[in-house]
């Protein structure tokens, strides 16, 4: 999702196509005012004019009904409505919620019913804690809240239903900020109802704690095959990279080997035989090289995104982590011969010594790609040149 203001159209249109070129198959922006609901347009026509062709969602809260309203050419250019039941308008929701539905079916556009335990609705919520208390053996607060998002989640999804809306076009999210939270409300949301899921850890947090908490939880759910879309909250630093919410989404999914996005470099951590930190120069020059060549490799080398490679720093495990990979290679510890064996495809290639290791490597990591994974083939080249 986007921070900056969608009124500034240059600002969203830059950091949209950040998000993309990062490998976001989808990006959501702020639809907050009549500014922003003006913007859209603009928005989307000007990612075009550069290329970027990824799906914009917009994010409603309290007025969507209006904007959708009052902005047909905005919720034209939107690929799908994103609509909280808890701040749809109070004793006017079903209202409010009705209009979204009824404009998003005449533009034929998805939604997500995206339900937040920070803005729950409340009257649903107090219902459930009442009946609650009157129960011989009441339950925790925390179950009647998660019960309170499901239903919430569910009803919703019935009423767009109701409303003429095919389930299929039905998306339903449950964030909450806590691990056991989210996975406790996403199995009983999965449990009881058939609708595509948006996974997410909302509001996570800065730098390790959102990236540990964001993976902890989704892993568990994704390992039980719960959850379509994935997205990671994270606050970032002032000034930060946006487009880190994306790899680290891409890293939860190719560690659980869901999807692959780039090659993965297996490196060691070091310890008292590999003193020297050039194992660790080398497996940062490497992750950079691959980050630096994917956007070309991705388009002109079909499966160089499941590439493995070794970067270790001693005898120990080099050899046998440089053997499993695709490419590895295995770097002289303290004290070891002064010589680097790199492997190809489990067999020992070539051993490097000097001063040159890290470009003969990066040259022999080059030919393999080049060797191994083929050129894409156009659709057009494919069908002998007819074009559409």
């Amino acid at each position: 999702m986007t921070n900056t203001d969608t009124a500034d159209v240059a600002g969203t249109v830059r950091q949209v196509a950040q998000l993309a070129r990062a490998g976001s198959e989808l990006v959501r922006v702020t639809v907050n005012n009549e500014d922003a609901a003006r913007a859209v347009p603009d928005i989307v026509e000007g990612l075009d004019r550069i290329g970027v062709h990824v799906p914009i969602i917009g994010d409603f809260h309290y007025n969507g009904h209006l904007l959708l309203t009052r902005y047909p050419e905005c919720a034209r250019a939107l690929a799908k409505f994103r609509i909280n039941p808890g701040n749809v308008g109070g004793k006017h929701a079903d209202t409010n919620f009705r209009a979204i539905i009824e404009v998003a079916l005449v533009h034929d556009k998805p939604v997500r019913i995206g339900v937040n335990w920070g803005s729950l609705d409340q009257q649903l919520l107090t219902e459930l804690m009442d009946a609650n208390a009157l129960r011989d053996a009441p339950r925790d607060a925390r179950d009647v809240t998660m019960e309170a998002m499901v239903q919430s989640a569910i009803r919703s999804a019935a009423f767009a239903e109701g409303v003429g809306m095919a389930a299929d076009r039905i998306i339903l999210s449950a964030k909450v900020s806590g691990v056991q939270d989210l996975i406790a409300v996403y199995r009983m949301l999965a449990g009881r109802s058939g609708y595509p899921l948006h996974l997410g850890l909302t509001e996570a947090g800065m730098g390790a704690k959102g990236i540990v908490a964001s993976a902890a939880g989704l892993a568990v759910l994704l390992q039980e095959g719960v959850g379509d879309t994935i997205r990671v909250s994270l606050t970032p630093a002032p000034g930060g990279d946006r487009a880190e919410e994306v790899r680290v989404a891409q890293q939860i999914l190719q560690s659980l080997e869901l999807r692959s996005f780039t090659p993965q470099v297996t490196s060691c951590p070091g310890c008292g035989r590999t003193t020297s930190t050039f194992f660790q120069h080398m497996a940062q020059d490497i992750e950079g090289y691959l980050r630096q060549k994917m956007p070309v490799w991705g388009a002109e080398r079909p499966g160089v995104e499941e590439m493995k490679v070794a970067v270790m720093g001693c005898v120990v495990n080099g050899p046998g982590e440089s053997k499993h990979a695709n490419i590895g290679i295995s770097l002289p510890g303290t004290f070891e011969e002064p010589k680097a064996p790199v492997y190809v495809d489990g067999k020992l290639f070539v051993t490097l010594k000097g001063d040159r290791i890290v470009p003969e490597f990066l040259e022999i990591l080059e030919n393999y790609v080049a060797t191994r994974y083929g050129v894409a083939v156009a659709a057009g080249a494919a069908e002998g040149g007819q074009g559409r």
